[in-house]
């Protein structure tokens, strides 16, 4: 199967809603006090997104391989989102990641609040 632009948008968008689903359910899970091992799943597959990010310069593995099959660099190419979204993506769910892993941690914790 040849790998073309396409291929790769569809990947990286399924990807993409995956783990931004993940971020909402652990947020989800965190606001309401029903931390489970699907919390930790999200948590982890996130975090393992992370960490394949910090390795590749934060820079997206799928936007290289999409640029080197002819996506143009800095478009939105790679992925089927609005580039509106696409570009505030890294700030609205990082911080949105960070509250949902503060209210995890806090009701790990106890706090019921």
């Amino acid at each position: 199967m040849k790998i073309t632009v396409f291929r790769i948008k569809v990947v990286h968008t399924v990807i993409f809603w995956v783990l931004s689903l993940c971020v909402g359910y652990a947020l989800f899970s965190g606001v309401t006090d029903r931390v489970t091992t699907w919390t930790w799943v999200a948590v982890g597959l996130v975090l393992v997104e992370s960490v394949v990010l910090m390795m590749s310069g934060w820079t997206c593995p799928l936007t290289l391989l999409a640029e080197r099959h002819g996506a143009v660099r800095g478009s939105v190419a790679d992925l089927f989102l609005p580039k509106w979204l696409a570009d505030r993506i890294f700030p609205l769910r990082g911080t949105t990641y960070v509250v949902a892993l503060v209210f995890i941690v806090l009701r790990v914790l106890g706090w019921k609040g």
